[in-house]
């Protein structure tokens, strides 16, 4: 302990001779490390536990085993999440953006490791979801925890938090440029000199080391046959099309089903029955959807279909068309509702991979339709690689890193002009359907998000109960007019709150309607309740700032009393309170 400790104030005298810009670009490659190393033992425990399932049995009986893998999967994590973990570490991305709003960009050290255990147990058990998020969380605490002991400042931290985030994305895919965009469209960091260096050397370094530790084959071993021809742009158009309907879906399953397992299921057995047996039954029939996918992607980019029928109960109709037809279409809806089900139950996985995998099918079963009953020849891998680009631009709500990505998956740097034109038409039409990504819905609605609108972002940052004044003396309705002017002369405000005997708020009395009675004796036996007057407006203590300080445009005032939801008086708010935290937050964080 004491040699740590030495080396790490060695660290911190060194750095006092070294700018800011100096220890954050060192501070970013020592994150990229870090984000590298965490993402290559992920993929080691994974395939360790694949191996551990599959190794010892015949390859025609694993199709029996998906009935009862996924089940134990989920349990096993749910039980190590709930008895070693002791937080919440499921939707990772998520996680992250609600640290960087809420939690002054301060992730639990435990979120370096226990996202890898939790992430590669569920995949490798079967859960069909992807590795991406439980690596976002991971690389994002890694930056945030350097961050912490560096002992740098918020922005700072956030920086560094996104840089380790960038890496874990870059290093799982092999894919510098995508790792930085992610982190530009998901994380919405702002784009500064300052900020896109370190993210630079944390994604290079990241990238780097996952050609040392694991080679450099791309993720998707795929080949473009031939160049994008002008002719196919109206089917890259109708994919577009498809792809924006898709994504809807994608994002409209994902919450009913999370919605049902929270709603309807409410103890940790339930979800387990439920979860394992939806999950077991529909790897039985669709064998695809165990685990993350990526090899069904590349069976199906190759054109062997044919393989994807292997284990299935449909596997004796792999040649007729309309069948094939149907299994893809079936296994890119189910994709879903396996995902949603995995990560309901008690799995720990993201949605990255799965929107890829639904993305690809969608996009294999539109060349393979149009080839097959058309007569047309569509090249069946660009339309699968545009396909994924084309769903995860729409779930994610980043046509950006979905067009990198996939650009540097395959090494499809032709496509960019097809992988444009369907991006752009998918993500206008989910953005048109639904304006969050998969990760931003709860976040927004609790006015919790980051954006790139700097005045709604720092309104994130305010909390009502912190900027509520308690000052006020409260008077009971049972009050004259003399005993009020009996205690005018301690107040310090010229508002009085009206409760009963239970705290509700009646009304408000303002010491200038009593100004004329005051010096009145004969008119001190006059109820309270003769000067009192509705408020123009009662804020909720749950509601945010923002929704707030549009209420007081509303109506007009500069002050409002503050009630819990059955109505009892807990303060007042006032607007010069809120655009003086305002700004005071504003130069925080631009310091």
């Amino acid at each position: 302990m004491k040699r740590h400790d030495t080396i790490y104030h060695r660290f911190l005298r060194a750095t006092r001779r070294l700018t800011d810009r100096q220890v954050m670009m060192i501070l970013a490659v020592v994150v990229g490390l870090l984000a590298g190393i965490g993402t290559w033992l992920f993929e080691l425990l994974l395939h360790w536990v694949r191996q551990a399932l599959t190794s010892w049995f015949p390859g025609e009986s694993l199709s029996w085993l998906y009935l009862v893998y996924p089940a134990i999967g989920i349990i096993i994590v749910s039980l190590f999440v709930r008895y070693v973990v002791k937080d919440d570490i499921s939707e990772g991305v998520t996680r992250v953006l609600y640290a960087m709003s809420k939690k002054s960009s301060r992730i639990k050290g435990h979120n370096t490791w226990t996202s890898i255990v939790g992430g590669a147990t569920t995949i490798g058990f079967g859960g069909s979801v992807g590795p991406e998020a439980p690596i976002v969380l991971t690389g994002a605490a890694i930056g945030s925890n350097v961050g912490r002991l560096a002992r740098l400042n918020y922005r700072q931290t956030t920086l560094l938090l996104c840089c380790g985030a960038g890496a874990a994305v870059a290093a799982i895919f092999k894919a510098p440029i995508a790792g930085l965009v992610f982190v530009l469209e998901i994380l919405m960091l702002e784009m500064t000199a300052m900020s896109i260096i370190p993210l630079l050397l944390a994604t290079i370094t990241g990238t780097t080391l996952a050609f040392a530790l694991r080679g450099f084959d791309p993720l998707i071993a795929v080949n473009v046959p031939e160049v994008f021809k002008i002719g196919n742009i109206p089917m890259y158009i109708a994919l577009g099309v498809a792809c924006g309907l898709v994504a809807y879906y994608f994002t409209s399953v994902n919450g009913a089903v999370g919605g049902f397992f929270r709603r309807k299921l409410d103890r940790s057995w339930k979800r387990w029955v439920v979860g394992g047996a939806v999950l077991g039954v529909l790897l039985f029939l669709f064998p695809p959807l165990y685990g993350e996918g990526y090899e069904a992607l590349a069976e199906l980019m190759h054109g062997r279909m044919d393989t994807l029928f292997e284990g299935s109960l449909f596997s004796d109709y792999r040649g007729v068309p309309w069948v094939v037809v149907a299994f893809l279409v079936a296994t890119l809806l189910l994709k879903v509702v396996a995902m949603a089900t995995t990560n309901a139950a008690g799995g720990v996985g993201g949605t990255f991979a799965p929107s890829l995998f639904v993305g690809a099918f969608t996009g294999a079963a539109m060349a393979f339709v149009c080839n097959t009953f058309f007569g047309m020849s569509l090249p069946l891998v660009s339309f699968t690689l545009v396909g994924m680009a084309g769903v995860m631009a729409g779930v994610m709500k980043a046509p950006l890193t979905s067009i990198f990505l996939i650009a540097e998956l395959s090494n499809g740097y032709g496509l960019f002009i097809p992988l444009m034109i369907t991006t752009a038409i998918s993500f206008v039409i989910d953005y048109y359907l639904d304006p969050d990504s998969i990760y931003t819905k709860q976040l927004r609605q609790k006015g919790e998000l980051l954006s790139h609108d700097k005045d709604a972002s720092v309104m994130v940052f305010l909390e009502l109960k912190a900027l509520m004044e308690t000052d006020f003396l409260k008077i009971d309705r049972s009050y004259t007019l003399g005993d009020l002017v009996k205690i005018v002369a301690s107040a310090r405000r010229n508002i009085f709150p009206v409760v009963d005997e239970t705290d509700i708020l009646l009304g408000v009395v303002q010491l200038d309607d009593l100004r004329r009675d005051m010096f009145t004796p004969e008119k001190y036996d006059t109820p309270i309740t003769h000067y009192m007057i509705p408020p123009p407006d009662r804020i909720l203590s749950n509601e945010q700032v923002a929704e707030v300080l549009e209420r007081f445009d509303e109506v007009g005032t500069w002050m409002l009393p503050v009630v819990d939801k059955q109505g009892h008086y807990l303060g007042f708010i006032s607007k010069s309170r809120i655009l003086a935290a305002y700004r005071e937050q504003l130069v925080a964080i631009s310091q």
